[in-house]
């Protein structure tokens, strides 16, 4: 192939891609090597990629690529979540924009365009992470509402239900008003915010006392059904046995004794709103109170409301508190911060509403899950999280699964009478029917007389299965698939969905295989801006991956995601970290530019300066890939980049081949060329997990491999052991030539002379390297000697002292005239702090930090004055 003198991402990732693509290198089949398979954790079906994505699937492809190399059974299975709350809230957006309301559609015909949008958009995403280079077997691609994974759903919940780990209760839930679904406990987040606490007062009945209440929610006075006093609370015992009326409604309630109410808090006496908070509601049940619920499912008021009746909760507080303070029922308003519950899908904020819902019962499924973390079977990477996992999984509360939904799996309850009681739950309409018959007794039962429950099953329930139910280990347990692929390898995620995903995963896999899911979970950070922000889309601070991409190629922007990206810890994200990655290609690309441009001959002998070289560096390389491997067993993916990245930058580029380049015009041996390609090929095995592209192409030029062969699958370099005490040798030549360089620059002596280097060996340090030293510092010669030499410009390494002869190196009278004159200005500049320092005025009355300061350049410009002088007087 010709090679181009400008790397063109574009153009490469698009062919290389397709070839990987052609030639089937990402899927996998069960054979009889180990397998290593990851599943993905999948977007949300309407979604595009984001930064969040971008590091996270990076990090993926890393491990599968590498995976494959090390000679794996690589399986990275991509998908998509059919996400029922965000994509159920486009598509009705989408049907507003075209004059439809939902609620004027049956179930089918809103299943349609809901299917219309996700045929449309599904896609999206997936295709982009193929321009990221991401190394999935699409042809395993799954979608959460695939005909198969929503029949493993269903089966599942048929299966809970029948061991008594499901069950229907009627309970407080956390409403989201927006999407009009329940959620469960893990999907609301709790935002601290500035409100107001409202001091009410409250008529005793028969009576002209009122009673004081603070609440932070005024509207819901409305649903007030008593008012709570503490029975050891001396300032109310008079009170015991009355009642008091609710303002605006003039509702009568009773006054009711409980120690849950706290003395110190507030006014010392509480309402009691049993419809709309979860602890009155238990104070409801215990002294057996009315319930009243005044909101209706989009948050506005009911016929409870009276006249704020359809109008929204908020509007509806605003107004009540100008009625309350106009009636002279507002006593006072303080502010106060308190955390407010929100939708984490829509952020609106949640209602706490009573309602029938399908649980699930998840004490006694965690503990195996449980179990598994703490007891290491199952990595958590990094182990910080442990703690943060332990004291969810030992606080687990039941699991709310059903909502409110059409887009999504049906719950498989089928109800055939008014009763409590009177449903069944089936895997089809069909055994619902007949379950039905046997369960009422009533053979005339009909399927018409069926009606499956309305409600869709959380999303979340059909993801705790993806790592089963994606080799079809649920319809078919003992599948060879599942057999062969279960359980995954690693699992790579965000934190925050440590419980809404990997924990209920790892519930399943023991429920369902009685075996973990996967070996370990690499836990990311987040993707934050220099401001230590969450990049988002409402902040605007997040870049368009696609656009990175295309100005600084795939493997550019993979290599700034991972260049500061340890796990478990957030990354500082700036554009600036991608322009460095696309420089790392560049320096890989012009390398390989310079080694192809060498004129290769037979007829020359490999220098003894070229076979040092190569022996250090595949020393070099041997103790790197150690460390590299260390790196990779630890999930230290960063530290793995950040070794390659200076192996190859450092140690390959910028010593390497600078010891093996031919003199202007010669060629370089056939021998030597010939191990610096083998050298390559092993560098670009290290590179390639994190830069597939440019990797895959310089291989594709160096190699004489027919078409079917590519990097992709070759064989990453063995481990093999190196000689610390060579590489320590290097280390101390490499000092000396950057000694003689520095003499150089600073001496203006032309890097095109040659000089004479004497050195009293004081280390006794090995010769190996010396003709890697005289031909890095283009020397005429390295003389070892026992006595200093006069009148020669000196230099150390440790304990070694280095000569250079100024005969011949230097123009002494230029030097001296230089150095004369750098002695009048420092000469001058001491002259005028000294100046300062003598001022009895200024010294004490400047700040103390100032004169230090003063003092500080009068040492500096002393010290540099000995330093010229004792030049001058070698020169002469």
């Amino acid at each position: 192939m010709a090679i181009t003198a400008k790397y063109n991402a574009q153009d490469i990732e698009n062919k290389w891609y397709d070839h990987w693509m052609k030639n089937g290198y990402f899927h996998s089949e069960v054979n009889e090597k180990e397998p290593y398979a990851i599943v993905i954790p999948p977007p949300n079906v309407t979604g595009v990629l984001h930064m969040g994505h971008m590091l996270n699937n990076t990090i993926q492809d890393v491990l599968i690529r590498r995976a494959r190399l090390k000679g794996y059974n690589a399986c990275w299975v991509p998908g998509t979540d059919h996400a029922s709350i965000a994509t159920e809230a486009k598509v009705v957006a989408k049907l507003k924009d075209e004059g439809i309301d939902k609620n004027s559609l049956t179930r089918e015909e809103f299943l349609e365009h809901a299917w219309e949008w996700t045929h449309k958009h599904g896609g999206i995403i997936l295709e982009q992470l193929k321009k990221l280079g991401a190394s999935c077997d699409w042809e395993r691609t799954k979608f959460t509402m695939d005909d198969d994974m929503s029949a493993s759903v269903i089966k599942v919940f048929v299966d809970l239900y029948q061991k008594g780990h499901i069950y229907r209760g009627y309970r407080m839930v956390n409403w989201d008003p927006q999407a009009q679904t329940t959620l469960s406990d893990e999907e609301v987040i709790h935002i601290e915010k500035q409100g107001n606490l409202y001091y009410l007062n409250y008529k005793i009945e028969r009576s002209e006392e009122t009673l004081t209440i603070a609440t932070t929610r005024p509207e819901t006075i409305l649903g007030d059904t008593a008012i709570c006093i503490n029975p050891n609370d001396e300032r109310f015992t008079h009170l015991k046995g009355k009642n008091a009326i609710v303002p605006i409604c003039n509702r009568v309630v009773p006054i009711i004794e409980d120690e849950y109410v706290d003395l110190e808090f507030g006014t010392g006496c509480l309402k009691v709103t049993p419809a709309h908070d979860e602890n009155d509601k238990m104070l409801g049940d215990k002294h057996n109170l009315e319930i009243i619920d005044i909101l209706n499912d989009d948050a506005t008021l009911n016929q409870y409301g009276l006249h704020y009746q359809g109008k929204d909760r908020f509007t509806v507080r605003k107004e009540i508190v100008a009625e309350l303070k106009e009636m002279g029922v507002l006593a006072k308003v303080e502010q106060h911060t308190n955390k407010i519950g929100t939708s984490e899908r829509t952020g609106a904020v949640i209602e706490p509403k009573l309602s029938d819902q399908w649980f699930l019962k998840m004490k006694e499924l965690a503990q195996p899950a449980l179990d598994a973390i703490l007891e290491k079977d199952i990595q958590l990477v990094p182990e910080k999280f442990i703690n943060t996992y332990r004291h969810w999984m030992e606080n687990v509360r039941d699991w709310n699964i059903s909502r409110q939904l059409w887009w999504g799996h049906q719950i498989p309850a089928y109800y055939y009478g008014s009763g409590k009681g009177d449903f069944v739950v089936a895997e089809t309409a069909e055994a619902a029917l007949q379950l039905a018959k046997e369960q009422s007794g009533n053979d005339a039962l009909k399927a018409t007389d069926l009606i499956q429950d309305p409600d869709a099953l959380d999303t979340w329930f059909s993801s705790w299965l993806w790592p089963i139910s994606v080799f079809n280990g649920i319809l078919e347990p003992d599948n060879e698939e599942i057999n062969y692929y279960y359980p995954t390898r690693d699992l790579v995620t965000a934190p925050e969905i440590l419980f809404f995903w990997v924990a209920r995963m790892i519930i399943a896999g023991y429920e369902y295989r009685d075996e973990k899911p996967f070996n370990s979970v690499y836990l990311t950070g987040i993707v934050r801006d220099k401001q230590r922000r969450k990049m988002s889309k409402s902040l605007g601070n997040s870049p368009d991956p696609i656009e990175l991409m295309n100005k600084y190629g795939a493997d550019g922007v993979r290599v700034g995601m991972l260049l500061s990206s340890p796990a478990g810890n957030d990354l500082m994200f700036e554009e600036e970290l991608c322009k460095q990655g696309s420089s790392f290609v560049n320096k890989i690309w012009n390398a390989y530019r310079l080694i192809d441009g060498w004129d290769v001959s037979d007829d020359k002998v490999e220098t003894e300066t070229d076979a040092i070289a190569i022996d250090w560096y595949k020393n070099k390389f041997a103790k790197t890939l150690a460390e590299i491997e260390d790196h990779y067993g630890k999930y230290r993916i960063s530290d793995a980049l950040m070794a390659t990245y200076k192996l190859v930058w450092d140690d390959f580029c910028s010593w390497l081949l600078e010891m093996l380049k031919p003199g202007f015009g010669e060629p370089i041996s056939a021998a030597t060329h010939k191990k610096v390609i083998a050298v390559l090929e092993d560098n670009l095995k290290l590179m390639h997990p994190f830069v597939p592209f440019v990797s895959e192409e310089i291989w594709q030029n160096i190699t004489t491999r027919t078409k079917e062969e590519a990097l992709i699958i070759a064989e990453w370099p063995s481990d093999s052991g190196y000689d610390e005490k060579l590489i320590k040798d290097f280390e101390f030549a490499q000092d000396v030539i950057s000694g003689i360089r520095t003499i150089r620059k600073e001496k203006n002596i032309s890097f095109k002379n040659t000089i004479s280097v004497s050195v009293i060996n004081n280390e006794k340090t090995d010769t190996t390297f010396d003709s890697v030293i005289i031909k890095m510092g283009n020397l005429s010669e390295l003389n070892y000697v026992t006595k200093k030499i006069d009148g020669a410009l000196t230099f150390r390494v440790k304990s070694n002292e280095y000569f250079i002869p100024i005969e011949g190196a230097i123009d002494v009278a230029d030097e001296i005239a230089k150095l004369n004159e750098e002695l009048s200005y420092t000469e001058g500049f001491l002259k005028s702090v000294q100046g300062k320092l003598k001022n009895e005025r200024f010294v004490n009355n400047a700040p103390e930090k100032v004169v230090a300061m003063e003092k500080q350049k009068e040492a500096d410009a002393l010290a540099k004055i000995e330093t010229i002088k004792a030049s001058l007087a070698s020169l002469k």
